[in-house]
């Protein structure tokens, strides 16, 4: 910003946006510039700090919809729980009723099936596994239709690009009198995930002479300081600057794979016998990371106001396949917010008396303000809000490949190893590194020179923080990201 001009000031006088003492930012009333005491020119001062941007912290997001909690490893481990029943993809099928499940199955003889070839208008038919040649392969023989798989009328063992491709389920067995048991069993099928913390730093720094000056700026910051502040104000942003890098880590972080080139001895080696043994040990799995990797990505969503219900569909169908959790929390970007509005109130005025507005209660007064806060579709409700760190130009906002996230509102049943019990948990929340010993959730500390904490022997004032976290995304695949 240019400096601003006064025409009634000496020409040798130039005001400075701070009150700090400069050579050419006083006036001398007894100088040669012409200032002497009857100078009634004086230009209006505003003591106050002017919040320009508001509230400029992103960070709430994870304190609205997840916990935190201590661990005291370099690892947490969970385990989620697989599928109930059996359902196979693209499996391969001929003529005689050979199956062939290329990734394995845990069919076994007895067993019946639905199966469905993958014409365009698909054959569905009701088998029996008659043979189990391996882990990959097993026979089975149709009830009605023909002595074989491929004699059934309509049922195609070449789908649409010639392969021979077919999905089936398993819905239960059959044994004649007197017959022995079922042979084989089915092992439980679970995933271990895991992810790491890592650990953020930052400080603020000022000289040992800098501290003694007053301060003349009036602050309101967004931690709760507010008054008169001199130099702290400084310290104040760097520790909301840092507590906001602790949020957004736990939403951006990625685990490094072994084909990075980041230098671990120059970033992450500092004290001998510490740091990292190779690249595929740095980084941590975010939130968008997560559901990337093992979530529902909705590519395209929120495009148009009139494809709202139907986007909404996909995601409700996407939905029915997983977990089913009836409610849901939408964190969404202004343009998605908008467009969301904008659909849902289309469907409201256009529905029977226009009094279809879901979790309102049919009230009109309430949802007619067309900034919806809540709606039902199908059997889901959704609560959604706008997500400031996808509308800041400093963060998120810089971008527009992400629109949002749709986070379940459910709980979930873990075994906690420090309280030797299970206890319920959000689907999303932070571990940090804690101890009797230390607290590592958000530690800061003084050295330096100034106000008695000498441990360091420089002539300044550094205040050091520190965390060590690590973000758990359980049952991902009842999140959605949208792109």
């Amino acid at each position: 910003m240019a400096n601003a001009t006064f025409s009634s000031l000496p020409t040798d006088i130039t005001p400075n946006a701070s009150k700090a003492v400069l050579a050419d930012n006083y006036l001398n009333f007894h100088g040669s510039g012409g200032a002497n005491w009857s100078q009634q020119y004086l230009p209006e001062l505003y003591a106050q700090e002017v919040e320009r941007y508001g509230n400029r912290s992103v960070s709430s997001f994870l304190r609205m919809v997840g916990a935190e909690m201590p661990m005291a490893s370099d690892q947490v481990i969970w385990s989620e729980q697989g599928r109930l029943h059996l359902a196979y993809e693209n499996a391969e099928v001929v003529n005689d009723g050979t199956i062939t499940v290329s990734a394995g199955h845990a069919v076994r003889v007895g067993q019946t099936i639905v199966l469905s070839d993958l014409q365009t208008s698909p054959t569905i038919i009701k088998c029996y596994v008659s043979e189990v040649g391996s882990s990959t392969t097993l026979k089975v023989l149709p009830y009605v239709g023909g002595a074989s798989v491929g004699a059934v009328s309509g049922f195609d063992t070449k789908d649409d690009n010639s392969a021979n491709k077919c999905s089936f389920f398993v819905y239960g067995s059959e044994f004649i009198k007197g017959s022995g048991p079922m042979a084989g069993s089915v092992t439980p099928n679970f995933s271990v995930l895991s992810n790491k913390p890592i650990i953020l730093k930052d400080r603020f720094e000022i000289s040992g002479s800098d501290t003694a000056q007053i301060g003349w700026v009036e602050v309101s910051g967004e931690t709760g300081v507010g008054g008169y502040l001199w130099y702290l104000k400084a310290e104040g942003d760097t520790r909301m600057r840092f507590e906001d890098y602790l949020e957004m880590s736990m939403i951006e972080a990625v685990k490094g794979d072994s084909n990075n080139a980041i230098d671990e001895a120059a970033a992450y080696v500092s004290v001998t016998g510490h740091g990292i043994a190779n690249g595929d040990a740095i980084g941590s799995e975010g939130l968008f990371s997560a559901i990337e990797s093992r979530g529902i990505v909705a590519a395209d969503a929120f495009d148009a106001a009139g494809d709202v219900i139907s986007d909404f569909d996909l995601i409700l169908k996407n939905l029915d396949k997983q977990g089913a959790i009836e409610e849901n929390m939408l964190f969404l970007n202004r343009d998605a917010n908008l467009i969301l509005d904008d659909g849902l109130a289309n469907v409201s005025a256009g529905s029977a008396g226009g009094t279809a507005f879901g979790v309102f209660e049919n009230s009109e007064d309430m949802a007619l303000n067309l900034g919806f806060r809540g709606f039902r579709r199908g059997s889901y409700d959704f609560y959604k809000t706008d997500w400031k760190y996808m509308n800041n130009p400093s963060a998120r906002g810089l971008f527009s490949d992400i629109k949002g996230v749709l986070v379940p509102a459910g709980t979930s049943s873990v075994y906690d190893q420090q309280l030797g019990q299970n206890i319920r948990r959000p689907f999303l929340h932070v571990r940090y590194r804690a101890s009797q010993a230390d607290d590592r959730r958000m530690k800061s500390w003084i050295t330096g020179s100034v106000g008695g904490a000498t441990a360091s022997g420089d002539d300044v004032m550094q205040i050091n923080y520190l965390s060590e976290r690590c973000l758990v995304v359980q049952a991902a695949n009842n999140f959605v990201l949208f792109k």
